[in-house]
């Protein structure tokens, strides 16, 4: 079951290649306040490792990744 989880801001990283949805994502963390609520919509499916990897380091809380028509969106709250 798939909770709606409403996010703050959309980075649409659909149609980058490795490790751009990454970067782009880290990039805005770094312009929003904490408790933010991030959606990055990606096509690249080591987004789904390579998100929850780096949120753990950094801090961050990844709420859920749902896999889409062709993609997938991740939800990311900053700490």
């Amino acid at each position: 079951m798939t909770t709606q989880i409403n996010a703050d801001v959309t980075v649409d990283a659909r149609g980058a290649t490795c490790p751009g949805p990454l970067m782009d994502l880290i990039g805005k963390t770094k312009t929003v306040d904490s408790g933010t609520v991030i959606e990055l919509l990606t096509e690249e499916k080591g987004s789904t490792n390579d998100v929850p990897e780096w949120a753990a380091k950094a801090g961050h809380e990844v709420l859920e990744i749902v896999e889409r028509d062709g993609y997938w969106a991740i939800y990311v709250e900053k700490a």
